[in-house]
């Protein structure tokens, strides 16, 4: 029997605390893996890298009660606030587990689908992730992951080498590519290893959005690009340096929108849809 009663109370805090479900930088990523991802009934999943609940929850409501996601996330503060989304939303067919993606707690083939949603190449060990995915993911299981690309945000790249060599700091742009490596990898990295841990790709779909700011001031104002960003971009420029170069990185991207209209930064990625052997 269908349960229609719509109690929520709109003016409740703990309602608003989890009613911001997805992220709008997640979100992109998300619907494209969410159209990606096999529907059926009476299966296993896990969602690796759920920070704050995106698309973990949404995969346990649209899989229903004859399903169970478990999902995986090192981060405690957001594994306590997904626990108080359940609760306010009623799921039951969910288990959080407070760990990494290199040491899934589950039984060797014990999943028939693992998504993860620009989270897995966020992991510290990226083969020996891969290859837990590969042990408890059934023969046939499906595993499908969204990543942004190398080439993301390039523009901002672009003119952060040009500050540090007016600045006369060339011997650091080796440092972007350095750190640009470690956080997004390559796309035939990606590949190679899922192909070295029994995986076969169904396909690769890629997609783009854009983040746009008025200036180069309120590209630095906003809370994600800080959140998720900036220390980045501080560890490639000597510390005693950093000031001096965002303020010129500023005055740069401030000129750029005069002339422009706006600051433009791209945002490739790709769904990767895989099957394991």
């Amino acid at each position: 029997m269908i349960d229609l009663n719509t109690d929520y109370n709109l003016d409740s805090h703990q309602l608003i605390e989890v009613l911001d479900e997805v992220p709008l930088w997640s979100a992109p990523f998300g619907i494209r893996l969410l159209e990606s991802v096999f529907y059926k009934k009476n299966i296993t999943g896990l969602d690796i890298g759920f920070g704050c609940g995106f698309p973990l929850t949404e995969l346990a409501l649209r899989f229903g009660k004859t399903c169970k996601i478990y999902g995986i996330d090192p981060w405690e503060a957001a594994t306590k606030r997904v626990r108080k989304k359940l609760e306010i939303y009623g799921i039951k067919n969910v288990e959080i587990i407070q760990g990494k993606a290199e040491e899934i707690p589950l039984e060797t083939n014990s999943v028939d689908l693992i998504t993860s949603n620009n989270g897995i190449n966020n992991v510290a060990d990226l083969d020996k992730a891969i290859s837990e995915c590969s042990r408890v993911l059934k023969s046939g299981g499906q595993f499908v992951q969204t990543i942004n690309l190398n080439t993301t945000m390039y523009q901002f790249y672009d003119h952060l080498e040009e500050v540090l060599r007016e600045n006369k700091l060339d011997v650091h742009t080796d440092k972007i590519k350095e750190q640009i490596h470690g956080k997004r990898r390559p796309l035939h990295e990606f590949t190679d290893v899922l192909k070295n841990h029994s995986f076969m790709e169904e396909n690769v779909s890629h997609d783009i959005f854009d983040y746009r700011f008025v200036d180069g001031t309120a590209l630095f104002q906003h809370y994600f690009m800080r959140l998720a960003f900036l220390d980045g971009w501080k560890s490639i420029i000597p510390e005693k340096m950093q000031q001096h170069v965002f303020n010129c990185m500023e005055d740069k991207l401030n000129r750029k929108a005069e002339k422009d209209g706006f600051i433009k930064l791209t945002i490739p990625f790709v769904v990767i849809n895989c099957i394991r052997k």
